[in-house]
């Protein structure tokens, strides 16, 4: 019986131990894309742009999983959260913003379901608000980079904030981490 209680103990510190380094390995990858990001006069690849606003979001998103899970693993997460001091309400604790590029397939369905317009803006690496058509949910991806702001329909999000936020956690899992 003792034995089992050990091995346990060992079992939850090794998972710990996993938890905490995919954190960082995450944090590590968006860091990492997030440097690909063009700056205001910088020339850029307009797929390398996407690329690596993808990948930050997934990585993002991985990194929020792990923190804030599904129901049935909410225990692991507040434990996590607890153990690196990470607020209940972070950032990353709303995965909204990485599900509009996750789930695309859907808001592209539901956008042409509910408007009639031929106007329809997607992918654009701009720093400027519309001058013609001020309707923003025409515009679909939208990336500033002056701002590092990312857009969706009007919506926006602070990718060099999320960039921050990833950073500050890796620094708290350094005790607890392979890596």
């Amino acid at each position: 019986m003792k034995t089992d209680v050990k091995m346990e103990k060992q079992m939850k510190a090794l998972a710990e131990l996993v938890f905490i380094s995919e954190i960082v390995l995450q944090s590590k990858i968006a860091q990492k894309v997030g440097k690909r990001l063009p700056g205001p006069h910088d020339r850029f690849d307009h797929i390398e742009v996407w690329c690596a606003i993808q990948s930050i979001l997934a990585a993002a998103g991985n990194v929020s999983k792990i923190l804030w899970p599904q129901k049935k693993y909410a225990a692991r997460g507040e434990y996590l959260r607890k153990l690196l001091n990470v607020d209940k309400s972070n950032l990353l604790s709303d995965r909204k913003f990485r599900n509009h590029f996750e789930h695309y397939d859907e808001r592209i369905e539901v956008w042409f379901e509910k408007n009639s317009s031929a106007v329809f803006a997607d992918l654009s690496i701009d720093p400027f608000e519309p001058i013609w058509d001020r309707k923003l949910d025409n515009r679909h991806r939208v990336y500033n980079p002056l701002t590092q702001t990312l857009t969706f329909r009007g919506e926006s999000f602070d990718l060099a904030a999320v960039l921050n936020t990833l950073e500050e956690i890796r620094l708290k899992c350094r005790p607890n981490a392979l890596q």
